[in-house]
């Protein structure tokens, strides 16, 4: 049975209802400060917040450095534990404003969980994500079976992920009223879509093979049709459980859409793993779309929009999010350049 302290558990409630009162921020964001917090009090013992000592940030740094990753069995990686210390921290410097507690902590204790520079860097420096090439994509798609009513949805999630560049969080929320066959846009509206940081984003479909749209066609069409879904129901329903013969199966489909994007990822990994290839994630399709802006889009504007299409209000946060130049790369068009002003 999980340790715990009343007091503790107590404070705890009212900083993580501050965050998401106050500071706005989702249920998955509270999740990880919930989860760091936790941490901070395993490795303190669970003794309550009010007897505070600096010493108990050095307990746990070495706290995270001995944690184990409960899936993989490894260490904890310098980017989790980075990031698991800056929420602890930003917990102590509330936590020293608060009646009972600003007597006992100051605001300048929270500098003790900051993290040495060396792993800090390390944390945060950009490395090299894989991405797939829209060859690859063209391939895994036309391996996808369409044998069984979910089949033809997954291979439809991962046609409406190639035209539009949604998020898999945005896709897995969306409903049928939210697209337009006829001008071939999706509206993610954030007050319905879950979108990031609920911004209102219109993504027009891309140039893609053909094979994208209509199975997406097909699939609506069905959806609308033969099922008589409307424009409040999923575009890609969740299972939904019943017990047509005698036990408890799935049914057929739902028409809730699911929580979260963690089903979407999982269909496009499968796709890749079911193809032979490596288990490329959801988002690193956008990686692959922004590499396209960068071969078809001749003129800024066209680069503005292509980045406006994936939901970026900067054409700034497409290139130095998606599009890093290596050093390798950097070296040949510096060279490249010089060349051209000695002709």
């Amino acid at each position: 049975m999980r340790k715990f302290n009343a007091e503790n558990e107590r404070i705890k409630r009212e900083y993580l209802i501050y965050l998401r009162e106050a500071k706005g921020q989702d249920e998955s964001s509270l999740d990880k400060v919930a989860a760091a917090l936790l941490g901070f009090e395993e490795a303190i013992a669970f003794k309550s917040f009010k007897a505070f000592r600096r010493e108990w940030a050095t307990k746990y740094k070495t706290h995270m450095k001995r944690r184990k990753n409960a899936r993989t069995g490894k260490q904890l990686g310098v980017t989790t534990r980075d990031a698991s210390l800056r929420l602890v921290k930003a917990f102590v410097e509330w936590l020293s404003t608060q009646a009972g507690y600003r007597t006992r902590i100051t605001y300048s204790d929270a500098a003790y969980f900051n993290n040495n520079a060396r792993e800090a860097r390390a944390a945060h420096a950009q490395r090299p994500v894989a991405y797939p090439s829209i060859e690859q994509c063209d391939h895994a798609f036309r391996q996808m079976p369409e044998n069984d009513i979910f089949a033809r949805r997954d291979k439809a999630v991962f046609a409406l992920l190639m035209l539009t560049s949604a998020r898999d969080g945005a896709v897995a929320s969306l409903r049928l009223g939210h697209i337009d066959l006829v001008e071939r846009i999706l509206y993610q509206d954030g007050r319905e879509v879950k979108t990031k940081n609920g911004k209102y984003i219109e993504s027009n479909f891309l140039p893609m093979d053909p094979m994208y749209q209509n199975c997406l066609e097909n699939w609506v069409t069905y959806l609308r049709e033969e099922l008589m879904f409307g424009p409040a129901d999923a575009m890609f329903p969740k299972a939904e459980m019943g017990t047509p013969t005698g036990k408890f199966a799935v049914a057929g489909l739902s028409r809730e859409p699911y929580a979260n994007g963690q089903k979407i990822n999982q269909i496009f990994k499968s796709a890749f793993l079911s193809a032979g290839m490596r288990p490329f994630s959801a988002h690193t399709l956008r990686k692959t779309h922004a590499m396209l802006m960068d071969k078809i889009c001749n003129t800024m504007e066209d680069r503005k929009a292509f980045s406006q299409n994936m939901g970026h209000e900067h054409l700034a946060t497409t290139i130095s999010a998606y599009m890093p130049v290596t050093l390798e790369r950097q070296r040949e068009i510096i060279r490249s350049l010089g060349e051209k002003g000695e002709q």
